[in-house]
């Protein structure tokens, strides 16, 4: 498992792209390719890297998802979704194949005020994904029963610069690389009871990661839909152990 100080994700205003659609439930927001570079978590241009032989990747977007292929990848993260997170049922379909190193798909965003790193973790191809720290329970959501987890992350790379701050991962015990939809609000109230209380939304995206010499390639597009309230199965939250992080 990659080390957490790679789990941050540069500036937003620095791997940004929006642009308007007619139709609400549509992404309006990606991470991926600004001026040739891509994002990096630790905050390194990435371009830097690539030219340093940090592996390949071919990201393309379109209107309502993107596709990626990757070889020999250090540590990327790309992604489609909303400039600005809530509750929302996302519907996702495509794939993803892992040939090497880690390989994660999530739903990822950030609050401010607090300062929280979230993600709703689909498809990990070790089992753990960013998962890593204190685990505090569990919920069922979405046909699966996910493991919920806090890390802290100290003085690393976030959407405000340098900081303190934690992360907060719902890891799905039953993978889907492939289609389906999540349900946010079920993960935000069951962390809340666990005293896992988020701030004002910023971007929210369906993500694919890699790391450790990835290799590999997704396919997505996704949308909003339905009501953003709770759903059954959300929310509650079963009692948990600790695990070193």
């Amino acid at each position: 498992m990659v080390a957490f100080t790679y789990m941050s994700l540069a500036a937003a205003a620095s791997v940004a792209m929006a642009a308007p659609y007619a139709d609400p439930g549509m992404p309006d927001f990606e991470i991926g390719p600004h001026t040739g570079n891509l994002a990096r978590r630790q905050g390194l241009d990435y371009n830097q890297n690539w030219k340093a032989g940090q592996g390949s990747i071919n990201y393309q977007s379109s209107n309502d998802g993107y596709s990626v292929s990757f070889s020999n990848a250090g540590d990327f993260v790309v992604g489609k979704g909303w400039r600005t997170g809530k509750a929302r049922n996302i519907s996702f379909s495509g794939s993803t194949t892992q040939q090497a190193g880690t390989v994660l798909v999530s739903i990822y965003g950030w609050t401010t005020n607090p300062l929280i790193e979230y993600y709703v973790q689909e498809y990990t191809s070790n089992g753990a994904g960013s998962a890593q720290g204190q685990k505090v329970g569990s919920l069922t959501s979405d046909g699966s029963t996910y493991d919920i987890w806090k890390h802290q992350q100290v003085n690393q790379p976030s959407i405000q610069g340098t900081s303190t701050f934690w992360q907060y991962i719902s890891n799905r015990v039953n993978k889907r690389p492939g289609s389906g939809t999540v349900t946010l609000a079920n993960h935000f109230n069951a962390w809340a009871k666990a005293g896992m209380n988020l701030g004002s939304h910023q971007y929210q995206v369906l993500a694919t990661e890699g790391w450790g010499n990835a290799a590999g390639n997704s396919k997505y597009t996704m949308q909003e839909v339905g009501a953003t309230g709770g759903g059954g199965g959300g929310g509650e939250t079963r009692g948990g152990g600790h695990s070193g992080g």
